[in-house]
């Protein structure tokens, strides 16, 4: 009725009521009631703002770097979150299964198992041999190891593939790792929008090269300062010329993130809550006795003093330490007040287990196996387990497909080159030489809670197809089925023979006659 009075009277004012009606309506709707509200108290106070990968990420990775390593240097639990992902994913190294596309190549499959074995032979004697590291310090499964955890705290690393001859060694491939720190822009510089994080870019936005930086920037050494521009690929040959291990999470991103980032806060807080109550825990167990006296003394009291060459800071007059069991003298006119400090402290154990909780999910990484401790059901603790082993498969693969097989492949097209591995037509066509580099990259197994129901279970998927022994074989234990096969070939035959000798006497008689 309202309306229809304005109307009659001023049709104008009209027309903006109800312009501004439906604005109204528009402004109400949807995500603007619930998290994109300016009008709630609950989110009035948020302070939120954000940009593109480059000023969310790239601009805080130094300081997010630093942080995490200092977490992992010093706090615990930071640690054992980066081991047992370290631990679970590597563990001794992701091991080569040479799986060659033998029905392309019209290879018979024992001409395959044949080839199979020989690459795997000759791949061992490269791998196994620090002379695969361009430092000579580490084998394959090693610098697997280094390149994860430096991922873990880095955010990414990097890997060059130089060629070196080496006495004794036939292969020329080395691999050299690159700390996250020396790939930036040259001199700082960031006023080239193709250059991010040392990362360099055509206008099409494919990397077209790296700038690593020939100093440590973090390294107070006074070493000849500069950068090297190494191309991503080869112009001539297509070579892949650097590694860049990182895991994105914004479309844009050109440097990864560290593995600890979004739980830097509660791991410091956590680590100085516990720095905290382990030492009043050990202050607490020093305060035992104070004696008050009605006139001042001059007396040292009993179990007071520490001898002088075992203080720590006896300049510093704003400290008192103290020794086990001190009976502690006060003067004239002190008294002694809450000299129990309640610790340890009973709150402790469950605060911590609720913070951890809350890390681990951040993590992915099950509260029980952040802290190695399964006191829940079987089922329960299976479960964590299962869910922990979804992000460590995941990493495994993204480990293998980015640094062990484009290694491997760097490799295997050196070995074909030296005639030290036939395969006919592998540098004529690409399909060819991916058909004879197919591999399989296994770590270690899961391991088993119940081994009685779970190999009850692996026998069931078998028979009805739903898997394979090979494939069953190397995640219960790692191993492999075919060299399990011929293992147990050569014992049967070796306790055949055992129990045929076992029936015979001395005199050549069958034993029992």
């Amino acid at each position: 009725m309202l309306d229809r009075m304005i109307s009659a009277v001023s049709p104008e004012r009209a027309v903006r009521r109800a312009a501004a009606r439906q604005k109204l309506k528009i402004l109400n709707s949807g995500y603007s009631n619930y998290g994109a509200s300016q009008t709630k108290k609950s989110l009035i106070g948020w302070l939120y703002g954000g940009g593109s990968a480059k000023e969310d990420i790239q601009e805080n990775l130094s300081t997010l770097r630093q942080r995490c390593r200092d977490l992992y240097m010093g706090v615990p639990l930071a640690t054992g979150a980066l081991k047992t992902c370290r631990t679970n994913v590597v563990g001794s190294g992701l091991r080569l299964k040479s799986q060659i596309d033998y029905e392309f190549l019209g290879m018979t499959e024992e001409e395959a198992r044949a080839l199979e074995s020989k690459i795997e032979r000759e791949f061992a004697l490269w791998a196994d041999s620090p002379a695969c590291d361009l430092e000579r310090l580490d084998n394959f499964y090693e610098l697997q190891q280094l390149a994860f955890l430096n991922w873990l705290m880095s955010g990414d690393v990097i890997a060059t593939l130089p060629v070196t001859k080496r006495v004794n060694m036939p292969y020329d491939l080395r691999i050299c790792l690159i700390e996250a720190d020396r790939l930036s822009n040259p001199d700082g510089d960031t006023s080239d929008p193709h250059i991010v994080g040392g990362v360099e870019t055509n206008d099409a936005g494919e990397v077209v090269a790296y700038h690593i930086s020939k100093h440590h920037p973090l390294s107070y050494d006074l070493t000849e300062t500069g950068w090297t521009r190494v191309l991503a690929w080869g112009e001539k040959t297509g070579r892949r010329n650097v590694l860049h291990v990182m895991s994105r999470e914004r479309i844009g991103q050109r440097r990864g993130v560290p593995f600890l980032a979004p739980v830097i806060e509660a791991l410091k807080q956590l680590g100085r809550y516990t720095d905290a109550e382990l030492v009043a825990a050990v202050v607490s167990g020093m305060f035992t006795v104070f004696i008050e006296k009605e006139s001042a003394s001059s007396d040292g009291a009993f179990g007071e003093i520490i001898p002088e060459e075992e203080q720590v800071d006896a300049e510093d007059d704003s400290t008192i330490e103290l020794s086990p069991g001190a009976v502690v003298d006060l003067n004239e006119g002190e008294k002694a007040h809450d000299m129990n400090p309640g610790r340890p402290n009973t709150a402790f154990d469950g605060f911590v287990i609720a913070i951890c909780r809350q890390i681990g999910a951040a993590l992915e990484i099950p509260y029980e196996l952040l802290v190695k401790c399964f006191n829940s059901s079987f089922t329960a603790s299976r479960g964590a387990l299962l869910e922990a082993w979804k992000m460590f498969r995941m990493y495994r693969n993204w480990l293998a497909n980015d640094f062990c097989q484009p290694i491997y492949e760097e490799w295997f097209a050196e070995a074909v080159a030296k005639g030290r591995i036939p395969a006919p037509g592998f540098f004529a066509d690409p399909i060819i030489q991916k058909a004879y580099c197919g591999a399989e990259w296994n770590g270690p197994a899961q391991g088993l809670l119940n081994p009685v129901q779970e190999v009850e279970a692996a026998e069931k998927r078998v028979l009805n197809g739903f898997s394979t022994r090979d494939r069953e074989a190397m995640e219960m234990n790692g191993s492999d089925f075919y060299r399990n096969a011929a293992q147990r070939k050569r014992e049967e035959k070796l306790l055949r023979e055992v129990n045929e000798d076992g029936r015979q006497e001395p005199g050549g008689k069958e034993a029992g006659q």
